[in-house]
């Protein structure tokens, strides 16, 4: 069957053409954005707000498939080996604190690590349980992952996370009550703006901070491998470092934030460590930049807007 075909039989099936109003509004209402909360300065007047963020996946994203191959899942310890102190000591050189999103599984296997991210002023934040695609899960399901993951990340940091992202970027249809009922700060999973807005879930204001995401500042989509599949780190670092330099100048044109993601074990190696560097270096050579963990620029959001 070729891809066309493929199409049309999905749509068949689906037929959204056929729904009516209220179904598609139903559906598109479910999580939308809000008011913007990007406030009219940052705090000491800087003039724009840059949020570093890790997403700590390691061998979850090999184990979530219930796959037990080692050789793919020493690409996920080569982050806890070589990834992880690299970034640590790099942030240390240019005192700049992040956010690190870290599956509860992971947190297990390497609870020194979630400690000592803690203990150098860094934030550490909901990302699953086992890096599970969640917007298959039902909701009682979901909803034990979810709770689950931050009292493991409670347990071993000492500190009660306040915000999440979750795995892949998903959201189900209960992930936003579920986040509300544990009463977090902030999310930041979603891409409806460049800036802080607030989260409205069936219409009605949330007062969750969305930090939004862009697949455009994440280190993923450039660097990605797979042996078996046609993924291929096509891209130099060179490029991606005029991409992400690029993204900061608009948001700081505009008075805006720069949000970037970045995963250990794909931004750790020794080139593409270069490339971090080189960015904080051209950041910090800006007038007005406020560096903050997520959970400090979303609190000043939520404070200021």
């Amino acid at each position: 069957m070729n891809e066309l075909s493929d199409i049309r039989v999905a749509g068949d099936k689906a037929r959204p053409w056929d729904w009516p109003e209220e179904k598609w509004r139903e559906i598109v209402n479910r999580v939308r954005a809000g008011r913007s909360m990007k406030p009219e300065k940052w705090k000491s007047n800087a003039k724009v707000a840059v949020a570093l963020s890790f997403d700590s996946d390691h061998e979850s994203l090999t184990l979530r498939w219930g796959d037990d191959s080692p050789g793919r899942l020493s690409q996920g310890e080569y982050a806890a080996r070589a990834g992880m102190p690299r970034i640590l000591k790099m942030l240390e050189k240019h005192s700049v604190p992040s956010s690190f999103f870290v599956p509860a599984v992971v947190a297990q296997l390497y609870p020194d690590e979630q400690r000592r991210v803690v203990a150098e002023g860094h934030e550490v934040g909901i990302h699953g349980w086992i890096h599970e695609l969640n917007s298959r899960l039902g909701y009682d399901v979901e909803r034990d992952l979810q709770m689950r993951s931050a009292d493991a990340l409670e347990k071993i940091t000492g500190v009660r996370p306040i915000g999440i992202r979750t795995p892949s970027w998903d959201f189900s249809p209960y992930t936003l009550s579920i986040s509300r009922e544990m009463g977090l700060l902030y999310d930041s999973s979603m891409m409806a703006d460049d800036d802080p807005y607030e989260l409205l879930e069936n219409g009605e204001a949330t007062g969750m901070v969305e930090l939004p995401v862009e697949w455009i500042r994440d280190d993923a989509v450039y660097f990605n491998m797979d042996r078996f599949a046609g993924l291929r780190p096509y891209t130099p670092p060179s490029a991606v470092l005029d991409v992400f330099k690029r993204e900061f100048d608009g948001a700081y044109a505009e008075g805006g934030l720069f949000l970037l993601t970045l995963h250990p074990p794909i931004i750790g190696h020794r080139s593409r460590m270069q490339l971090v560097d080189e960015l904080l270096e051209y950041i910090k050579s800006h007038d007005g930049v406020w560096f903050g963990t997520h959970g400090e620029i979303a609190q000043y959001c939520k404070d200021n807007c």
